[in-house]
C-alpha cells in the first residue's frame, strides 16, 4: 500500500509513564479512507497509542503527522486545526450527562463554526440521521441503551465533517447483536462517505468484520509484532504470539457460541 496517501505517519513513537517503558520506536502509516485497527492483548498500549496519535498525550520520543502537520512541534492555530479535521468516539462515549442529545452534538458546531441556530439544527438532525437515531434529539444520555449513546457519540464526532475518526473500544459492553450493529454503521460511514477510521478493539468479530488492515502491539515487546490482513495474519503467522491472540479469541467465540 506504498503509494497510497498516507494521512497518518507515526516515526518512532516512545512513550514513558515515569520510569516504564510503554511504546519503544513504533512507528506506523495510517492511509486515507481505510479502517485500519490497533489491536493486542490486554497492557500492550492500545489506547495510549490512540492518545498519543490524537495529540492527547506528548511522547517522550518520535512525532506524529497529521495531514501533513506534526502534532509534536504545531502550535496552538496549527492544532486547533488539524483536530477540526478529526472526531473521537471514547469507551464511554463521553457524552454530557447535563444536555440532551442535541446539545451535545450542536457543541462542537457553536464552539469550531459560525453557523446560524438553523443551519446546527438542519447539521444535528443530518447527523443523527446517519447514526439511526432520528427523533432522540431531546433525550439524554440516561435516557439511551448502551448501543443508543454509542452511535450518539459518533454523531456528534461527526458533527464537523472530520475526514479522519478515531474508535476506542467501541463495541466495549455491548452484547453481540448491537456490536453487530455498531460494526455495519461503521462500515457504511467508511463506505459511503469515505471517512478514515482508527480503531482500538480487541474483540474477534469487530476485527474480522471492519479491519481493513491491522497492527498488533504486544507488552513485552513494547512495539508492533504483526501488521496486515487480519484474515491473513490468522491463517499465516508463524509468530506464536500473534497465532495465541487469534486462536484464543476464536476458541472464546466458539465456546459462547456452544
Amino acid at each position: 500500500m506504498s503509494n497510497k496517501d498516507a494521512v497518518i505517519v507515526v516515526e518512532g513513537l516512545t512513550v514513558r509513564f515515569g520510569d516504564d517503558l510503554i511504546l519503544d520506536n513504533v512507528s506506523l502509516e495510517v492511509y486515507r479512507g481505510e479502517v485500519f485497527v490497533i489491536l493486542g492483548g490486554s497492557g500492550c498500549g492500545k489506547s495510549t497509542l490512540l492518545k498519543h496519535i490524537i495529540g492527547l498525550y506528548e511522547p517522550a520520543g518520535g512525532r506524529v503527522i497529521i495531514n501533513g502537520i506534526d502534532m509534536t512541534a504545531a502550535d496552538d492555530n496549527k492544532l486547533r486545526q488539524v483536530r477540526r479535521d478529526m472526531g473521537m468516539l471514547f469507551q464511554s462515549s463521553a457524552l454530557l450527562g447535563s444536555m440532551t442529545v442535541f446539545e451535545n452534538i450542536a457543541l462542537p458546531l457553536k464552539e469550531y463554526t459560525d453557523l446560524s441556530d438553523r443551519a446546527i439544527r438542519l447539521m444535528v438532525r443530518m447527523k443523527l440521521a446517519m447514526v439511526g437515531l432520528s427523533g432522540y434529539e431531546n433525550h439524554f444520555p440516561s435516557e439511551l441503551s448502551g448501543g443508543m449513546k454509542k452511535r450518539a457519540g459518533i454523531a456528534r464526532a461527526m458533527a464537523l465533517d472530520p475526514t479522519i475518526l478515531f474508535f476506542d473500544e467501541p463495541s466495549a459492553g455491548l452484547d453481540p447483536v448491537t456490536a453487530a450493529e455498531l460494526d455495519l454503521l461503521i462500515k457504511n460511514i467508511n463506505n459511503g462517505i469515505g471517512t478514515t477510521m482508527v480503531i482500538v478493539t480487541h474483540e474477534l468479530e469487530s476485527i474480522f468484520n471492519i479491519a481493513q488492515r491491522v497492527i498488533m502491539l504486544d507488552r513485552g515487546e513494547k512495539g508492533i509484532i504483526a501488521e496486515g490482513d487480519p484474515m491473513r495474519l490468522r491463517r499465516e503467522s508463524t509468530d506464536p504470539r500473534v497465532r495465541n491472540f487469534f486462536n484464543r479469541h476464536i476458541a472464546e467465540h466458539l465456546i459462547e457460541g456452544a
